[in-house]
């Protein structure tokens, strides 16, 4: 293991995190909350322990696969670990446990929440809290990246560690181009987010909140009732945007940058994540559009709902644990299934259920056509053995891991559907479930015990599994 690298990476992961909360610790001062010294005081002496971690130069800058995982794993854990300080310092959440649980949620992109009344808090920690879900979004090592040219070692092993989905790919010959081409393209949506919710006639403040959280697919929301309080026009353009953040990011550099545009729309996986939201879409509206007075109220919460539950996103506009039983049940559905690898979305993600899928049915075929000889395909393309072989190898952790935090969870004594779903929506990086913690409910009444299986949850469905699961391993942590 070669600790020096990961050491110098730590430090520089920090580093950055400390310069990022220097903008909440702005906005503090700007509102006049006293809050903004914890920022400003937590990011000072942060970024000092970044720069003595930056300057013990390792002897090799070499890495491999076991230290990029480790790299991941530490990263997210040390800056969750940092990033709750000034939220428990400040006394805006008085329970370092409650902070570093708001925070690893923001972070992980997840939008579950303790606290009970948003509005509440100084417009400084409601900042963070959604400028939490832009940086864990699109992921900070993969905006490392972008600054830090890493000389020697497999950078690909960090891309790989962080971003989700079953396989990740250079869109561009080197790796750090393909990192700036993937923050162009997430800062641009952003910023065109932000104008048109603007021009909406939603608050500034509220703009860039709302802005962060649905780029992260995060979902904090700085209102008690989420988005419902907004007009129509904003509910939609929001809705538009978390499916866009849904989205392969490869679809938007094919169909911007890509010398050959017909190669986005050969994506069978965008193409199924879009059929999966419109079916589903059709499915509650003729479900539900008895409870509302007008057809397009009911499209326009189904449309929005959807949109936020498969995202994993977590915005709510209206509270789906009153609806009928069918469309409950699809929406737990779909938070199973998540959205599309390499989005800023979390879930299962809809190409490993194909990979699966097709799976089972070449196992299928092959008791019925013994001899013959077939090759998985997916986008006109050979699925490689070993990628088959880690999306099933996933779900097996994945039902092991989901089993154990229910069971963990259950202690507390609460309804089968709030453990369920509070599990759910925490391992698939969602928010809200249903009962106790709906999209008008929060986790505040758990356990510390339970709160502590969540924090883990969203860790570990954030980094798909294996950065945080190979922390716990002996063998990670011999020395080469």
């Amino acid at each position: 293991m070669n600790f020096g690298i990961i050491f110098n990476i730590l430090g520089w992961i920090i580093s950055i995190e400390g310069a990022f909360m220097i903008l909440p610790g702005l906005c503090g001062i700007i509102y006049g909350e006293d809050s903004w010294l914890y920022f400003i005081a937590t990011a000072v002496v942060t970024l000092i322990l970044g720069i003595i971690l930056i300057k013990r130069k390792p002897k090799s800058q070499q890495f491999f696969t076991k230290e990029g995982f480790a790299i991941v794993g530490l990263g997210w854990v040390l800056m969750s670990a940092i990033g709750a300080v000034p939220l428990y310092l400040s006394r805006q959440i008085p329970f370092y446990i409650d902070a570093l649980f708001e925070v690893v949620s923001g972070f992980t992109t997840t939008g579950a929440s303790i606290c009970p009344d948003v509005e509440a808090l100084d417009h400084a920690v409601n900042l963070w809290r959604c400028f939490t879900h832009w940086i864990g979004g699109m992921g900070v090592l993969v905006f490392l990246l972008t600054i830090l040219p890493m000389a020697g070692g497999n950078t690909m092993n960090l891309m790989k560690a962080e971003s989700p989905g079953p396989s990740v790919g250079k869109l561009v010959p080197k790796i750090r181009d393909s990192a700036k081409i993937l923050y162009f393209i997430y800062f641009g949506m952003t910023i065109l987010q932000f104008i048109l919710l603007v021009c909406a006639g939603m608050p500034v403040f509220d703009s860039i909140c709302t802005s962060f959280g649905t780029a992260g697919t995060g979902g904090y929301g700085i209102k008690c009732s989420s988005i419902g309080g907004y007009s129509p026009t904003i509910q939609w353009i929001v809705t538009i945007f978390m499916i866009l953040y849904g989205v392969n990011f490869n679809f938007y550099f094919f169909l911007l940058l890509g010398k050959n545009k017909k190669e986005a729309f050969k994506i069978e996986e965008v193409r199924w994540y879009i059929g999966i939201i419109l079916v589903s879409i059709g499915i509650i509206v003729w479900n539900i559009h008895g409870m509302y007075s007008s057809l397009s109220h009911a499209v326009r919460d189904a449309s929005f709902t959807v949109g936020s539950v498969i995202t994993t996103t977590g915005f709510a506009t209206a509270d789906f644990g009153t609806w009928p039983v069918l469309s409950q049940t699809l929406l737990v559905i779909i938070m199973f299934c998540g959205a599309c690898a390499g989005s800023t979305g979390g879930g299962i993600k809809v190409s490993r259920i194909m990979i699966i899928l097709r799976a089972v049915k070449y196992e299928i075929d092959s008791f019925v056509h013994p001899r013959s000889v077939k090759v998985m395909r997916m986008d006109g393309k050979p699925v490689e053995k070993d990628t088959i072989r880690a999306a099933i190898m996933f779900m097996s952790v994945y039902v092991m891991v989901f089993t154990i935090s229910i069971f963990v969870v259950a202690f507390d004594g609460f309804d089968l559907v709030t453990n369920f779903t509070s599990v759910t929506a925490t391992f698939n990086n969602i928010g809200p479930g249903l009962s106790l913690v709906g999209p008008t409910g929060n986790y505040a009444s758990f356990s510390i015990l339970s709160k502590i299986v969540f924090i883990f949850d969203m860790l570990a469905g954030r980094l798909e599994l294996f950065p945080i699961l190979i922390l716990c391993s002996p063998a990670l942590w011999k020395k080469r």
